[in-house]
């Protein structure tokens, strides 16, 4: 893929002396599916606080469609096409479908003094919106959130970012504690996502999920990016966990025994560089 989307370049994030992002390069291509994975600590969570405005960075650049831009706050970052969905989905459970699909940005129907919601608009583009996401079921659009299954109020996040055209979607976790059907609901969502021209970041500690529908996997450690442009199709599950690990690093395009572990093999008395892991391209 070569349209560059978003590009993070040399991001640093320092919490008083605690370094959480070390000198940071990450690329999102459009229509690109990019997993991000790596162990509690790693630094994703930071990482994407920073591009979807939570927190400011101490270093670096943010380019979006090859613009640099500021991220300062979080309506930045929804007015650069960037949109966040997190475990919870910050949805309100006592406000319906639709309202939920607008909060914030409720389209008004006639004077603008008088500031009434244009309920049958919202209802209308409710319905589609669910359809598209995949919701087969006739869910009126009148329904509370807390009335949804896990998968239906992801559904309903997902169908939100899609509508505002937001062209980066960042998903936190989006199968936690949600069943196998709902599961799979949801990576049915974030590729018919992909598929309608958006742009994804999928964080997840199950990797089985993320081998299921990125098209890339980058991995942080301790804050560095120590492998970005993993190939799902071409490495395996295990190969991947060695990586979250520190066993194996990427070198050059290739996946090889980490410095690391070397020294820890050649402290053991094994020999040294171990068994070669395939190459990954």
């Amino acid at each position: 893929m070569t349209d560059e989307l978003v590009r993070m370049d040399h991001i640093s994030k320092l919490y008083g002396r605690v370094q959480a992002l070390d000198d940071v390069t990450v690329t999102i291509s459009k229509n690109e599916i990019v997993g991000l994975l790596g162990d509690n600590g790693a630094g994703k969570s930071t990482l994407i606080k920073v591009l979807s405005g939570v927190v400011p960075l101490t270093s670096g650049d943010i380019y979006i469609n090859g613009e640099k831009v500021r991220i300062d706050s979080t309506n930045d970052a929804i007015a650069h096409g960037i949109e966040t969905i997190y475990q919870d989905s910050a949805l309100v459970n006592q406000l319906s479908i639709a309202r939920n699909l607008f909060l914030g940005r409720e389209p008004i129907k006639g004077p603008a003094i008088l500031n009434r919601m244009d309920k049958t608009f919202m209802d209308d583009v409710a319905r589609r919106l669910m359809r598209e996401v995949g919701i087969t079921k006739d869910i009126p659009p009148t329904t509370a959130i807390a009335a949804l299954s896990g998968g239906e109020r992801q559904a309903v996040a997902i169908a939100r970012a899609m509508y505002f055209e937001s062209e980066l979607i960042i998903l936190d976790e989006p199968t936690n504690n949600l069943g196998v059907a709902e599961t799979q609901g949801v990576l049915r969502f974030v590729r018919n996502a992909r598929d309608s021209g958006h742009s994804c970041i999928f964080i997840a500690h199950n990797i089985h999920h993320v081998f299921q529908v990125v098209d890339r996997i980058v991995v942080l450690r301790r804050g560095r990016v120590v492998a970005d442009d993993i190939d799902p199709r071409k490495t395996t599950i295990e190969q991947v966990e060695r990586v979250i690990t520190g066993e194996l690093e990427m070198i050059d395009g290739e996946l090889t025994m980490s410095a690391e572990a070397q020294a820890l093999a050649a402290l053991h008395g094994a020999p040294e560089g171990g068994a070669a892991p395939p190459p990954i391209n």
